[in-house]
């Protein structure tokens, strides 16, 4: 570009030439716009976002589509008896994937602005609209993985998979469904109804957790990076177990709240000094990390898009699931990107204005969907039904094949 010095010849401004002023202000002013708008857009992004961090996560050089083995199993010989020739497992030979690509187009956040000089000489206004931009891109990436681990929830484990089937060393199962038949009280989470209903479905929550990490242990995988991801007003249920609701509980002494950090009661959470009220904060239950989010997909999607028609699915408390929280392993559910997040910005001269552009290319895939589960408000059959419930037909049908 005219006019900026490269780092190489010693000097560090941004604009060299300060007879190039960009619109908005008088020649002789040395311009900084662009270069501190996008570092404040990415230090945004980097802010916001949560569940990139929580699943299987990275970046393709080339190409469209990241390839994800699918591990089979290795057989054992219960006595090799002597001169008798081993010829390896021979019905896994062919190596399988699981493909997930990149959306076919790039989601942005954009805006323009006719007075650039405001956004440079008053920085509360220029990071507002960094902070605005960046987190728009945060949330809507965040609702397109937290809708790919509802549908990884509802997906089967594949027809004729080298871990699943009779034996011993075959225990692949599909993932539970936490619905009403596992905790009655779970339609009662993240509503205003009855407190007591409500903790009891915060109670039923942490059961949920209990039995998803026998189910990954019976299955041979790790429980390492377990995660439930629920609405703020049931995180703050379930921070608040054992704290008294009534005169009667307190009859006797104070309780003991379970996430209080008491160490008596257990040692969990923290002080109710302590609000937890960031939504970075979390606690840690049976090595289980419980997180809170604004980006459940428990809502219609299709009414109000978050991206492709695949990432649209009905969570809602209507027609739809009913989604209320996601327990998940991080290697169930794969977000890839191209390039990370971009930002451009372009002098428009013709009208007298400043447009400004943060892209992303990105996809999201099933890779593991056992290692998956949903907590639902609803009854739900099995996972035929829980994908009807979603809405996951058509456009928006299941993805996970074996592409080789």
């Amino acid at each position: 570009m005219s006019g900026i010095n490269s780092f190489e010849n010693g000097d560090f401004t941004y604009r060299a030439d300060t007879t190039s002023a960009t619109p908005g202000g008088a020649d002789g002013t040395n311009k900084q716009w662009l270069p501190i708008w996008s570092g404040e857009v990415l230090y945004a992004y980097d802010q916001f976002r949560m569940f990139d961090h929580l699943v299987d996560a990275r970046t393709i050089e080339s190409g469209r589509v990241a390839e994800f083995p699918i591990m089979g199993t290795v057989d054992l010989q219960s006595a090799w008896n002597a001169g008798e020739e081993l010829l390896g497992n021979t019905n896994d030979l062919t190596s399988k994937t699981i493909a997930i690509s990149l959306d076919a187009r790039p989601i942005a956040a954009h805006f323009e602005l006719d007075n650039v000089d405001l956004m440079i000489t008053q920085w509360e206004y220029r990071q507002e609209l960094a902070r605005q931009a960046g987190q728009t891109m945060a949330n809507a990436r965040d609702l397109q993985i937290s809708s790919f681990l509802a549908r990884a929830a509802a997906e089967d484990i594949l027809v004729g998979d080298p871990r699943s089937g009779a034996g011993w060393n075959r225990s692949l199962v599909n993932s539970p469904i936490y619905d009403t038949s596992f905790g009655p009280e779970f339609a009662a989470l993240d509503t205003a109804g009855n407190p007591a209903d409500r903790t009891n479905g915060a109670l039923q929550c942490l059961a949920a957790i209990e039995d998803f990490m026998v189910h990954l242990q019976q299955i041979n995988a790790s429980t390492d990076g377990v995660v439930l991801a629920v609405t703020p007003r049931t995180f703050h249920d379930i921070r608040a177990l054992g704290v008294a609701r009534a005169a009667v509980e307190l009859t006797g002494g104070s309780g003991r709240p379970m996430f209080g950090g008491v160490a008596e009661a257990g040692g969990l959470g923290a002080p109710l000094t302590n609000s937890l009220s960031s939504l970075s904060d979390s606690l840690e239950y049976m090595g289980c990390t419980i997180v809170k989010t604004n980006h459940l997909i428990n809502f219609n999607a299709g009414l109000d898009s978050i991206g492709e028609a695949r990432y649209n699915i009905d969570g809602s408390s209507g027609s739809g699931a009913d989604v209320k929280g996601l327990l998940f392993q991080k290697g169930g559910v794969a977000s890839i990107a191209k390039t990370g997040l971009k930002v451009d910005t372009v002098d428009d001269v013709r009208r007298n204005t400043v447009f400004t552009v943060a892209s992303m290319l990105s996809g999201t895939g099933v890779v593991r969907p056992e290692l998956c589960s949903i907590i639902v408000g609803k009854a739900t059959a099995d996972k035929a039904a829980l994908r009807s419930d979603l809405g996951m037909s058509g456009a928006k049908a299941g993805e996970y094949v074996n592409t080789q």
